[in-house]
């Protein structure tokens, strides 16, 4: 694995959370239910993201993922909030 690919790895990790904040933050906003749904996908996808990037982790990316995580569940229960 060259240097660059965990990096990388962990960027597009970083972009699909910020992606799926947006579109949270929108859905939630407008309360579309097809923006909801999109958002709901985005998250699951940053998700799974998420997961492929930890399973490659090593110690110094713990912090990374700790906060992603958190960005993570934030954006879930935000998306939950609104759809109840």
């Amino acid at each position: 694995m060259r240097m660059s690919e965990p990096y990388n790895e962990l960027k597009q990790v970083e972009m699909a959370i910020k992606s799926a904040q947006r579109m949270v933050g929108q859905a939630t906003m407008s309360m579309d239910p097809d923006q909801l749904q999109a958002a709901t996908d985005a998250v699951n996808q940053a998700k799974e993201q998420y997961k492929k990037a930890a399973s490659h982790q090593t110690g110094v990316d713990a912090a990374f993922f700790e906060f992603s995580e958190e960005l993570l569940e934030k954006a879930d229960t935000q998306l939950n909030e609104a759809k109840k």
